[in-house]
């Protein structure tokens, strides 16, 4: 069967949707950077907790990169418009991802520039202030940017803070901030997992919950602000026009793939950190996390799929980018769709190699007496 270039638009936002909620989920490992100074006691917690992550951190970063180039490849008028009009967000993004690197590679090293707190900073800085940012560019899928975009196609940016404003927008922030936080409870229950260590496990059980019964009020209320809020879609004539409501409409309209998977994912999130927290299972962290991918694709789909502008134009709506004027070529979604096909065969050697890195529980004695360990 062949696919005409509107079913391929489709099938790649659903797939990019997929690569961003697995990066969701995957910020497990910012939402542990930030237990470090909260949650630990003592050098020797703090290592052990550092090592653990220190196994899983290239995974978020890969995402981070295979999610800009998926982007780029399928829909390289949003690369062009976000990354080149607002790109002091992502740049914000981008310099805590790259000290998160150095972090891990530097803090254990002998006579290093900023000392291991220093490095424990800027992985704590990845974590909060990288994942706001981070979760500030998502919102602007439903809030938009102030840019537009001329007859001969040239965008400009209508703000001298090129996309720092996001941070001053309200829905973004709260946004942000349940980020944030649904990676401190993720960050938990894999550490809950990951580590031998019974004291800091139980502060990791309490930790988890706290964070969930704070991440929680704010995803409620982003959902209920779609009541209210005002999305851009097609007119019968084809011209991008405001509704309100669109967004709720959307996670109707999607179903099982809308409200279904957002209600499902949070439940899966709370029954995930239930389990921690109130039994002595050490597994919470794989509901958790399933439902954090769930959710985080009813997310990317409602924004996009029935007809949405996925990037709203605060300057002109007529602007604004949706998966039909924002895409490549036929030919070129069509040759990318069979090089995804090999995207199973990655995930699997990727599922294997984490069941042989987290074989078993990392202990203390194992952090100091292993001379190759540089976390």
């Amino acid at each position: 069967m062949t696919l005409d270039h509107f079913q391929l638009q489709q099938l790649w936002w659903v797939l990019l949707s997929l690569v961003g909620a697995l990066l969701l989920a995957m910020t497990f490992v910012q939402g542990g950077q930030t237990l470090l100074w909260t949650t630990t006691r003592g050098e020797q917690e703090r290592t052990l907790v550092v090592n653990a992550l220190g196994r899983k951190w290239e995974l978020t970063f890969t995402l981070l990169v295979l999610f800009g180039g998926a982007f780029f490849a399928a829909f390289p008028r949003f690369y062009a418009v976000s990354f080149g009009g607002a790109y002091w967000l992502w740049m914000l993004i981008l310099i805590t991802f790259v000290l998160q690197g150095v972090s891990f590679e530097f803090r254990n090293k002998a006579g290093n520039l900023f000392g291991p707190r220093g490095y424990e900073g800027f992985l704590f800085l990845n974590g909060s202030l990288g994942l706001l940012a981070l979760g500030a560019a998502v919102g602007t899928l439903f809030t938009g940017g102030s840019f537009v975009i001329d007859g001969s196609g040239r965008m400009s940016w209508g703000t001298p803070l090129h996309g720092l404003e996001a941070l001053l927008t309200p829905y973004n922030v709260i946004l942000g901030l349940a980020l944030v936080l649904t990676a401190r409870v993720l960050g938990a229950l894999y550490l809950i997992q990951a580590i031998e260590a019974p004291n800091l496990t139980e502060r990791l059980r309490e930790s988890a919950w706290k964070n969930l019964l704070a991440a929680l009020p704010l995803i409620l209320f982003l959902l209920l602000r779609w009541h209210g809020m005002t999305g851009y879609g097609y007119a019968a004539d084809g011209a991008i026009v405001a509704v309100a409501g669109k967004y709720l409409d959307n996670l109707i309209a999607l179903g099982l793939f809308g409200i279904g998977f957002a209600a499902i994912g949070l439940a899966l999130l709370a029954g995930g950190t239930g389990m921690a927290r109130f039994t002595p299972v050490r597994g919470g962290v794989w509901l958790a996390a399933a439902g954090a991918l769930l959710f985080g694709l009813a997310l990317f789909l409602v924004c996009g799929l029935n007809e949405t502008a996925f990037y709203p134009s605060l300057l002109d709506p007529a602007a604004s980018l949706t998966i039909r004027n924002a895409s490549s070529s036929r030919y070129t979604l069509a040759v990318m769709a069979w090089a995804a096909l090999s995207v199973p065969l990655i995930l699997g050697y990727v599922a294997y190699v984490w069941r042989l890195m987290g074989a078993r529980p990392l202990v203390a004695d194992e952090v100091k007496n292993d001379p190759h360990h540089s976390y």
